[in-house]
């Protein structure tokens, strides 16, 4: 890593708090929003900014999983295209999330939207919390079996949550 990028990173992670504080008395509230898990959420911001720059991802160890993700239930949005680093599967630190999302634009562009943490599921064992959080599943996960997930929306927007495993915003081409 660029000590240029380090610290866009940096400053990029220490002002998105203040950022967000911004935010007007009348916005919808978001269920989960606890003012305070955007000072949690720091480390991942540090740890994946490089990672807007997707080539930065893929020589780190992470690695495109299947075609791009969409919300087969209701048919609106998606999680956008999955790399996963197999090392940081299993991991419940902020800064060495599992998965990166991606969404790619009309030009093949790809832009990160998300991250996800990704810990194998088996008999006995529960879902583990993060952030305040309880991960989604178990689901099956091409390549990796039965598995729990919690994504966070930290690189765009979502309307459903910061922790919603789906964001309507995101497609897939």
């Amino acid at each position: 890593m660029s000590l240029r990028s380090r610290t866009v990173g940096a400053v990029l992670a220490l002002g998105v708090p203040f950022a967000l504080a911004a935010v007007p008395a009348d916005a919808a509230p978001v269920p989960e929003a606890d003012p305070f898990v955007w000072t949690d959420l720091t480390p991942t911001y540090t740890a994946t900014t490089d990672y807007q720059y997707e080539p930065f991802a893929v020589t780190d160890g992470y690695a495109p999983l299947g075609a791009c993700a969409r919300d087969t239930v209701t048919g609106e949005g998606g999680a956008g295209l999955h790399y996963v680093n197999p090392a940081h599967v299993g991991s419940l630190d902020p800064s060495a999330p599992a998965a990166l999302l991606y969404e790619t634009d009309g030009d093949g562009a790809r832009a990160l939207v998300g991250v996800e943490w990704i810990v194998r599921a088996g008999a006995g064992t529960s879902a583990p919390t993060l952030f305040g959080q309880t991960f989604q599943g178990p689901a099956k996960l091409a390549g990796v079996g039965s598995v729990y997930t919690l994504h966070a929306w930290i690189w765009k927007d979502n309307p459903s949550g910061l922790f919603a495993p789906w964001n309507p915003t995101v497609t897939c081409p």
